[in-house]
C-alpha cells in the first residue's frame, strides 16, 4: 500500500472538491495509477482506494458517468472531449477504473 499524490488519481481542483463533497467516487484513466489498499488525502481527508480493474469506454455506463461528476454518460463523453486534445470515443479503448471511499 501506498500513500499518493492525490493529482494522480484527480487531476483537477474542482474533481478532489467533487470527491470531498462525495460527488466523485471513482476516475476512469488510461493507465493503472493506484492498487488496491493505496491511500491518498485532500484538505484533511483520506481516501482508500478500495477497486482498480481493466475495463472499455464501451462498458461506461450513465451510473459510472455519475461516479465521475458528470450527469450522465454523453454528459462524460463531452467532458472528455474538452479535456483531451484529438480525443475519439471508442468503445474498445482500455481503461482502468479507479473506486475510492473516504476512511
Amino acid at each position: 500500500m501506498a500513500e499518493l499524490d492525490p493529482d494522480t488519481l484527480l487531476p483537477s481542483d474542482r474533481m478532489r472538491q467533487q470527491a470531498l463533497d462525495g460527488e466523485v467516487t471513482q476516475i476512469h484513466r488510461g493507465q493503472q495509477y493506484a492498487d488496491e489498499g493505496d491511500t491518498f488525502e485532500v484538505d484533511g481527508t483520506t481516501f482508500e482506494v478500495v477497486t482498480v480493474a481493466d475495463t472499455t469506454l464501451g462498458d461506461l455506463t450513465d451510473e459510472d458517468a455519475r461516479a465521475e461528476g458528470a450527469r450522465d454518460l454523453d454528459h462524460y463523453k463531452q467532458i472528455l472531449d474538452r479535456a483531451h486534445d484529438n480525443f475519439e470515443w471508442d468503445d474498445d479503448s482500455e481503461i482502468v477504473l479507479h473506486r475510492f471511499e473516504k476512511e
